[in-house]
């Protein structure tokens, strides 16, 4: 069954993408244009600048439903990724149900044209990166509505750093080692207590090291793991983020986060007012940023969504300007979802 998404075109939407066709002033904030910005741009996939400081062209869309995976919070339009990342994470699906793994839940990837959010995450810009909740895909559809509302479930025992063993089964290490032993990917954020899960479970043989290294510990993901590809073929101005280097972690970088030192609040330096947080503009971003907002759009979602009619020839034969994109009834506004402020850069 596949899940059918109505929702009706609003004034708010119309306005969105006739912001991005409109030329932006320098005091705009960069999330507004690309948080609301409804589709695309149809052009060849391409990340430009840092996982936190950029956008993409070309992107597509992972359907809300596959045969092995669901996408959730649809209605956050944050579906969106290159077509690389897109078809790595059908891979992991239908692979970690080989597994054992009942299906994925899709959480965040990008938003159509990548760039700052209206709310949440720091990264997620250039269409790189994803988030798959720990949670297991139910026996059964869920509705619009339940994909909006249902939450993640955390692995951890209460007020704990560590892993439940109810809760973080070997099911789930199989499905972050399924995930980090492709090439393609650079890293995955996961929480303190699951890294040293997995350095119990995998730590011991070095034939591992190459992918448990891999596996960065970092605040919060402990609903989800957060999944991150390099640079693709044909990004010349994608910025790489550095190396994880060589081992596996399970090492003192790791003992470092059971101590107090991670969680504790930072202090002020005496004499000095906080610096007030400035909004990131359309200048603080790669200069190709500029042209993505204004390149064409599809004529329509279809057209992008990475299933096995994907044409990207047939969705650049039937690009239409942005402002004309804004009528169509696949264009609506994200919503502005309270996320943990801790994420990686």
């Amino acid at each position: 069954m596949t899940l059918k998404i109505s929702l009706p075109i609003c004034a708010a939407a119309v306005m969105a993408f006739a912001a991005i066709a409109a030329p932006a002033s320098a005091e705009t904030a960069a999330k507004e244009l690309f948080g609301r910005a409804p589709l695309p741009s149809v052009s060849s996939p391409q990340s430009h600048g840092f996982y936190s400081k950029g956008c993409v062209s070309g992107a597509v869309a992972m359907p809300a439903d596959g045969p092995t995976w669901q996408a959730m919070r649809l209605e956050r339009n944050r579906r969106w990724g290159h077509p690389n990342l897109i078809a790595l994470v059908q891979r992991l699906s239908r692979e970690a149900v080989q597994d054992g793994w009942p299906g994925l839940l899709v959480g965040d990837i990008s938003q159509p044209r990548g760039g700052p959010m209206l709310s949440g995450h720091a990264s997620h810009q250039v269409g790189l990166d994803a988030d798959i909740w720990l949670t297991p895909m139910p026996d059964r559809r869920l509705s619009v509505s339940e994909r909006a509302n249902i939450s993640a479930i955390s692995v951890l025992k209460k007020d704990s750093l560590y892993v439940d063993p109810k809760k973080f089964t070997p099911a789930h290490a199989a499905l972050i080692a399924r995930a980090a032993s492709y090439s393609q990917v650079q890293r995955i954020f996961i929480h303190p207590g699951i890294k040293k899960a997995m350095c119990d479970i995998y730590g011991a043989s070095r034939a591992n090291d190459v992918w448990m290294n891999k596996l960065r510990p970092y605040y919060g993901h402990h609903y989800h793991f957060h999944i991150r590809l390099f640079c693709q073929d044909g990004s010349p101005g994608c910025k790489p983020q550095q190396s994880t280097g060589s081992g596996n972690g399970c090492d003192k970088s790791l003992d470092w986060w059971f101590t107090s030192e991670p969680w504790a609040p930072a202090k002020p330096k005496p004499g000095k007012k906080p610096a007030k947080p400035r909004a990131v503009t359309l200048a603080d971003l790669p200069a190709a940023c500029t042209a993505v907002l204004s390149a064409p759009a599809p004529a329509d979602e279809s057209l992008v969504t990475f299933t096995g009619n994907y044409d990207p020839a047939r969705a650049r034969a039937n690009a239409v300007p942005v402002a004309a994109a804004a009528v169509r009834p696949a264009s609506r506004l994200p919503a502005i979802v309270p996320v943990p402020a801790q994420r990686p850069n």
